[in-house]
């Protein structure tokens, strides 16, 4: 099913739980790992990942089709990722250098994160990013998307994405000399 019939189904009642249904089969595993990366823990972007296609059930009648229903379903995805981290920064009283450390903590003791110490280094290097950066970063590197996309996404303009994804770059790099020294 394309996504323009796709999204007709989803606006009929009679139709929308099987279209539904089709829209989470086709999405669940990218906006996973959009997501994990994001907010590290494989439990915690299973919570974001759930409240975003409850999101997406809720409010799939005002859908306009500005954007494609994955750059919508990214959107959901990115705000309540971030949503999550801020209601977590405040639960936990944390600024956002504890909460980046309580990330790079959840990073190290991730049973779901699969690499070698290069990966590792570089997850950790991509945590000191201002959260622009880290997701422009995640979502053109790691994800291969199109400033155009990403733009629709975090309704950035494309020259201030690619200032960003430069600048997330360079530091990084910077980062990662610096733990080879």
């Amino acid at each position: 099913m394309g996504e323009k019939q796709l999204v007709i189904q989803l606006k009929k009642k009679q139709t929308r739980s099987f279209a539904f249904n089709q829209l989470v089969k086709m999405y669940q595993e990218v906006l996973y790992y959009h997501i994990r990366r994001i907010v590290i823990s494989h439990d915690d972007a299973d919570d974001v990942l759930q409240n975003t296609f409850l999101k997406a059930w809720k409010n799939i009648e005002r859908f306009r089709g500005d954007s494609s229903i994955k750059t919508w379903l990214y959107r959901i995805g990115t705000n309540e990722a971030i949503t999550f981290l801020n209601k977590k920064k405040k639960r936990l009283y944390q600024g956002v250098e504890a909460l980046e450390n309580d990330l790079r903590h959840s990073l190290r003791n991730s049973e779901f994160i699969d690499g070698d110490e290069i990966q590792m280094k570089l997850q950790e290097a991509i945590l000191t990013l201002p959260e622009k950066q880290r997701l422009v970063f995640n979502m053109r590197y790691f994800q291969e998307m199109r400033y155009s996309e990403i733009s629709g996404i975090l309704d950035i303009s494309v020259g201030g994405l690619k200032a960003n994804y430069h600048h997330a770059v360079k530091k990084i790099e910077k980062y990662l000399q610096a733990q080879a020294s």
